[in-house]
C-alpha cells in the first residue's frame, strides 16, 4: 500500500542543513583536487564552468542556500588556485572580476531554478503519493461492509501515515448523540486519554481543534464532516509527547478524515436504505398476507354462513340428505379456516424460534390415517392410494407437526387436482431413512418453480385463480427441517405435483444421541 509517510519539517542550523554544507564543501575540494591535477589541460574558462557541477548537485540534493554556499566556495578556490597570482585573492587582470561576478549570477541562477525544481519535484511525488493513499483507503473503505471494520481500517492508515506512529482515536456518537469511542490504534498506552469537554466541542462545531489554536489541547482534534453533518471525531497524539503536526501533515491527516468521514456517511445510509427496503418489504408482505388472509376467511364463512342460515330457515321443508350436504359444507368450511389458522399459527412459531418438538415414537400409518380423516370431505370426490410397507419401522418425531405436515400437503393435492383424479401416497424406507411420496395428476408445477414453491407467499402464476396464502408450503419446510428431514418437489408423470418427504429413522435419531 503507498503510504503517506511525513516527518517533522527541517529548520536552518539543524544536523540535515549542516549535513548538506559538509558535502557543499566535500564537492568542491573534491573537484578542486580533480581540476588541480589536470589544470594543464583546462582553459581557464572551462574550470570556471566546471565550478557550476557541485552548485547544482548541493541545488538540486539540499537546496538553494547550501548552493549559494557552494558557488561562493567554488569563486573563493577558483581565485586562488587558477586565477593569477595564484594562492592570492588579488586579481591581475580586471576582466576576471566580470568572470566572478557572471559566474555568481549564473550560479546563484542555477541554484533558484534547481531548488524550485527539487521543490516542485518532492511537491509532485507528495501529491502523488496523497493520492494514491486516498485512492487506497478509498477502495478499502468501498468494499467493507462493517462500521467497526471500516473504523479500524481509517485509524490504522492514518496512524501508519506518518514516519512514527501515533496514537489515533474515532468516536461517534450513539444513540442519544453522546460520543463513545469507536476504535482505537493498539499504540495506545495507559496513559493515553482525551478531552470530553474538547471532543464535545469539535463535534458540535464541526471544527478542528488542537495545540492551543483553540480549546488549549496538546491533541489534534478533527471532526469527520461531511457536507452537512458531522459524524463524528478523530483524535491524534499523545499527552506528554509533544507531538506537533506541521502544514503538510494537517492537510494530509484533513484529507483522509475527508475519505473516513464520506465512508461512515455511505454506510449509514445504506444501513438506512436497508431498513427502508425492509420495512417496505415488510409492509408489502404484511398487505399481501392482510389481503389473503381476508380472501381465505372470507371464502368458507360465507359458505359456513350461507349453510347455516339454509339449515334455520328450511329446517321443515329440507330432506334429511340436504341438511347432511349442508352440514357438510359447514364441516368443510371450518375444517380450512381451521388449517389456516393453524398455518399462520404455526408460521409465527417459526419465525420467531418458538417451535419447539416433543418427539415420541409414532407410527406412519397412524399418522397418514389421522391426516386422510382430516381431509375426508375434500377427498370423498378423489381416489386416494395408499401403499405403505407393512415392516415399516416407528418415526421418532412430534406426530402433532407431522399431522400437520400431512394435511397441507393432501390438502394441496386436492386443491390443484380435478375432482374423479387419484391421489397416491407411497412410503419406502433404507437403514436410516423413511420415504413419503405424495403424488396427484391436477395442474402440475414448473421446473423451475420446485425451489421457489417453499418461499413464504410464493405462488405460482398457474394458481393464482385458486385462493390460498402461500404459506403451507413454507410451514411444511420448516416442520419437516426442524426434525432434520428433507422436503422437495418435482413435476409427476405425465402430469401433476409429487411432493417428497425425507425423515431420519430413530435408530439414525438415537445414534446422533448417543454420540
Amino acid at each position: 500500500m503507498p503510504w503517506v509517510v511525513v516527518s517533522a519539517p527541517t529548520r536552518p542550523g539543524s544536523w540535515f542543513e549542516g549535513r548538506a554544507f559538509l558535502a557543499a564543501t566535500l564537492l568542491v575540494a573534491i573537484l578542486t583536487g580533480i581540476l588541480w591535477e589536470s589544470r594543464h589541460v583546462f582553459l581557464i574558462i572551462n574550470i570556471a564552468l566546471l565550478y557550476l557541477l557541485p552548485v547544482l548537485i548541493v541545488a538540486l540534493r539540499w537546496g538553494i542556500w547550501p548552493a549559494i554556499y557552494a558557488a561562493g566556495l567554488a569563486v573563493l578556490v577558483f581565485d586562488s588556485l587558477f586565477v593569477p597570482p595564484v594562492f592570492r585573492y588579488t586579481v591581475a587582470d580586471f576582466r576576471y572580476l566580470i568572470v566572478f561576478t557572471v559566474f555568481l549570477a549564473v550560479a546563484a541562477l542555477t541554484a533558484s531554478l534547481a531548488g524550485t525544481l527539487r521543490r516542485q519535484m518532492h511537491e509532485a511525488l507528495r501529491r502523488e503519493a496523497l493520492t494514491s493513499s486516498l485512492y487506497e483507503l478509498s477502495r478499502q473503505m468501498a468494499a467493507v461492509r462493517d462500521l467497526e471494520t471500516l473504523l479500524d481500517e481509517v485509524a490504522r492508515h492514518v496512524s501508519r501515515t506518518f514516519a512514527t506512529p501515533v496514537p489515533v482515536m474515532i468516536a461517534l456518537p450513539d444513540a442519544h448523540d453522546q460520543l463513545r469511542i469507536a476504535v482505537r490504534t493498539p499504540v495506545i498506552d495507559s496513559g493515553y486519554r482525551v478531552n470530553a469537554n474538547v471532543l464535545e466541542w469539535v463535534y458540535r462545531h464541526g471544527e478542528q481543534a488542537g495545540f492551543g489554536e483553540n480549546k488549549n489541547t496538546e491533541l489534534l482534534y478533527i471532526p469527520l464532516k461531511t457536507e452537512n453533518k458531522v459524524h463524528g471525531v478523530m483524535c491524534i497524539g499523545e499527552y506528554g509527547v509533544g507531538t506537533v503536526f506541521n502544514s503538510e501533515q494537517l492537510r494530509i491527516v484533513e484529507a483522509l478524515a475527508g475519505v473516513a468521514a464520506v465512508s461512515i456517511a455511505r454506510m449509514h445510509y445504506e444501513e438506512e436504505a436497508k431498513l427502508s427496503h425492509l420495512m417496505a418489504e415488510s409492509e408489502r408482505l404484511r398487505t399481501a398476507l392482510l389481503d389473503s388472509i381476508s380472501h381465505e376467511l372470507r371464502t368458507p364463512l360465507a359458505t359456513i354462513i350461507g349453510s347455516v342460515t339454509g339449515l334455520l330457515e328450511g329446517m321443515d321443508i329440507l330432506s334429511l340428505a340436504d341438511q347432511r350436504e349442508l352440514l357438510a359444507t359447514i364441516r368443510e368450511g371450518s375444517m380450512r379456516m381451521n388449517r389456516l389458522i393453524t398455518n399462520l399459527l404455526g408460521m409465527v412459531r417459526l419465525e420467531s424460534g418458538m417451535l419447539r418438538l416433543h418427539r415420541q415414537s409414532n407410527d406412519m400409518a397412524d399418522m397418514i390415517g389421522v391426516a386422510l380423516r382430516q381431509v375426508q370431505d375434500a377427498l370423498s370426490r378423489r381416489r386416494v392410494t395408499v401403499n405403505i410397507p407393512d415392516d415399516l419401522p416407528p418415526l421418532d418425531v412430534d406426530d402433532v407437526l407431522i399431522d400437520q405436515v400431512l394435511t397441507n400437503l393432501l390438502s394441496n393435492a386436492v386443491k390443484y387436482s380435478p375432482d374423479g383424479s387419484e391421489i397416491n401416497i407411497e412410503v419406502e424406507f433404507s437403514a436410516d431413512t423413511m420415504t413419503l411420496a405424495i403424488q396427484d395428476f391436477g395442474i402440475g408445477i414448473q421446473p423451475m418453480e420446485a425451489d421457489k414453491l417453499f418461499d413464504k407467499f410464493y405462488r405460482s402464476p398457474t394458481v393464482q385463480h385458486i385462493p390460498g396464502t402461500g404459506l403451507g408450503l413454507a410451514i411444511c419446510k420448516g416442520i419437516i427441517r426442524a426434525h432434520g428431514g428433507t422436503i422437495k418437489a418435482r413435476r409427476g408423470t405425465p402430469r401433476g405435483t409429487v411432493m417428497t418427504i425425507e425423515l431420519p429413522l430413530e435408530t439414525r435419531l438415537m445414534k446422533e444421541k448417543e454420540s
